[in-house]
C-alpha cells in the first residue's frame, strides 16, 4: 500500500537508463536534551518505491521535503515534493535529463538541483534552479561551469562544489562572475557552513589505511589552510551540522554525534537497527526537530 498521495506533474522522458542503488529514507522526530538525543515517531517514507533509487533529501521547512526518486521503470530520476505532515507526494520534475540532490534556494520559491544532460557522447553535469512553482523549465545556475557532482548554497550568490575530475576538488563557486576558487582536492560529498561562516568537509585520503578527516575552512581568509577537527568515522563522509555547530555523522546503523569545541572524539547517540536499518548513509535535517536518513 502506498503512504503518500501521488500527484505527478511536469515535462518529458529520458532515453538513457541509470544504474542506481536501491535505498530507502526513513525520517524521525528529534528531541535534544544538553547531551541526550532521542529519536522517535519513526516515517518509512519511501514505501512506494521499495525496489528504488531513493536519495540526497533536503528539507525545505519543518514538514516538507525534496528528494531524488527513480522507479526501477524510469530512465532517470526525477525531484519528488513531501509534505510530511499532510502525508503527500509531489513529482516535481519530469525531464529527458536525471535530476539529482535538491535543495531549497533562500525562501523556498526556488530550489536547485544537479542535472545530469547528455549531449551527443558527453555527460553535462551542472546545477540548475526551477521555480517551486513550476511556472518555467528552469535554467543553468552558472552560464559556463560544469562537471559538478555536489554542491552546498553558502549565500545568495555563492556556493561550495564537488568538481568531478582526477583528482576531484572542492571550489567556491560564484554565480555572479561564473568563476570558482579552490578550497581542497580529494573532498567528500558532503560539506556545509558552520555558524561561525566557516566550511565544513571532509578530506579523503588515497594513502592505504590513512584516515579521513573532518575539516574547518575560513571562507573569510582563503589563505589560511584548513584545520583538522576530528577524524571521521571509519568509511564515513556522510554528516551534518545542528544549529549549535555540531556534528553528526552516520556509520552503520548507528549515528555519532561531535562538538568540535568540546570533544575530541565522536560519541554513540543511537543504534537504529531496531527499525531494519542496517547501513546508513546521507542525513538531512530540518534544522528544529526532525531528521531524515537515507539506508542502502
Amino acid at each position: 500500500m502506498r503512504q503518500f498521495l501521488i500527484i505527478l506533474l511536469v515535462l518529458g522522458l529520458s532515453p538513457l537508463a541509470a544504474q542506481l542503488p536501491v535505498t530507502k529514507v526513513f525520517s524521525f522526530e528529534l528531541e535534544r536534551r544538553d547531551t541526550a538525543f532521542t529519536f522517535s515517531n519513526p516515517q518509512y517514507l519511501t514505501a512506494f518505491n521499495p525496489n528504488g533509487y531513493n536519495n540526497q533529501p533536503s528539507f525545505v521547512d519543518d514538514d516538507v521535503m525534496l528528494m531524488a526518486v527513480q522507479y526501477p521503470e524510469m530512465p532517470q530520476p526525477d525531484i519528488f515534493s513531501f509534505d510530511l505532515s499532510a502525508r503527500t507526494q509531489t513529482r516535481v520534475t519530469r525531464t529527458r535529463s536525471g535530476e539529482y540532490s535538491p535543495k531549497p534556494i533562500g525562501d523556498g520559491s526556488r530550489f536547485s538541483a544537479v542535472r545530469q544532460e547528455y549531449l551527443g557522447r558527453d555527460t553535462v553535469l551542472r546545477v540548475w534552479e526551477f521555480p517551486t512553482n513550476r511556472v518555467d523549465n528552469g535554467r543553468p545556475v552558472f552560464k559556463y561551469l560544469n562537471g559538478t557532482g555536489y554542491y552546498s548554497w553558502l549565500n545568495s550568490h555563492q556556493l561550495a562544489l564537488f568538481l568531478t575530475g582526477s583528482p576531484s576538488q572542492l571550489v567556491l563557486g560564484d554565480v555572479t562572475t561564473d568563476k570558482t576558487v579552490p578550497l581542497a582536492e580529494n573532498p567528500g560529498r558532503s560539506f556545509d557552513r558552520l555558524p561561525n561562516g566557516n566550511l565544513i568537509y571532509v578530506q579523503k585520503s588515497n594513502a592505504t589505511g590513512a584516515p579521513w578527516l573532518l575539516m574547518e575552512k575560513s571562507l573569510y581568509k582563503l589563505n589560511q589552510p584548513a584545520r583538522t577537527l576530528v577524524e571521521t568515522l571509519p568509511g564515513s563522509e556522510d554528516f551534518i551540522v545542528l544549529n549549535d555547530g555540531t556534528v553528526l555523522m552516520a556509520n552503520g546503523s548507528k549515528i555519532y554525534h561531535f562538538d568540535p569545541i568540546r570533544d575530541r572524539n565522536w560519541r554513540e547517540i543511537v543504534d537504529l537497527r531496531f527499525y531494519g536499518i542496517r547501513k546508513l548513509s546521507r542525513l538531512a535535517y530540518n534544522g528544529r526537530d526532525r531528521i531524515a536518513v537515507v539506508t542502502e
